[in-house]
């Protein structure tokens, strides 16, 4: 290294190439873009239920058949297996909101209008979604 080189200079050239190698991996760039093709699977009952209200609540944001937007990501995505997204993950987003921290769309807010029982059955649309995709539990590791 060179000698006078400061060290913040440094860090910021590391970090730098963190932020784009997760844009890579996440990103536009990636194959990976807020917006995916779905596969639609036929629906059980109740993940019909959570279609509608998928479509009603979720929709606007993260696409039609969950497939992303400019405004949100897909949940039909890698990211969002059950391995490193449980379903409670889902609950406490809608409950809470969410903090952005895989995609750079800006945090979730809230969404008190929907209740336990639409997440649930979004929930169970979302995964059936996934599974269509080849979307299966993986085990988490950081």
């Amino acid at each position: 290294m060179v000698k006078n080189f400061p060290t913040y200079a440094v860090l910021a050239v590391i970090a730098g190439g963190v932020v784009i190698g997760a844009w890579r991996m996440f990103g536009e760039e990636s194959g990976h873009s807020a917006k995916s093709d779905v596969v639609v699977p036929p629906l059980s009952g109740d993940a019909a239920l959570g279609k509608a209200a998928f479509d009603r609540n979720c929709a606007e944001c993260h696409g039609g058949n969950a497939s992303g937007t400019g405004k949100g990501p897909p949940l039909v995505h890698q990211i969002y297996n059950p391995g490193h997204h449980a379903d409670e993950a889902f609950f406490r987003a809608a409950e809470y909101g969410v903090r952005q921290h895989h995609w750079p769309y800006g945090n979730m807010p809230a969404q008190p209008q929907v209740s336990h029982r639409e997440v649930a059955r979004i929930v169970e649309y979302v995964r059936a979604l996934q599974k269509a995709n080849g979307i299966v539990y993986q085990p988490h590791r950081m």
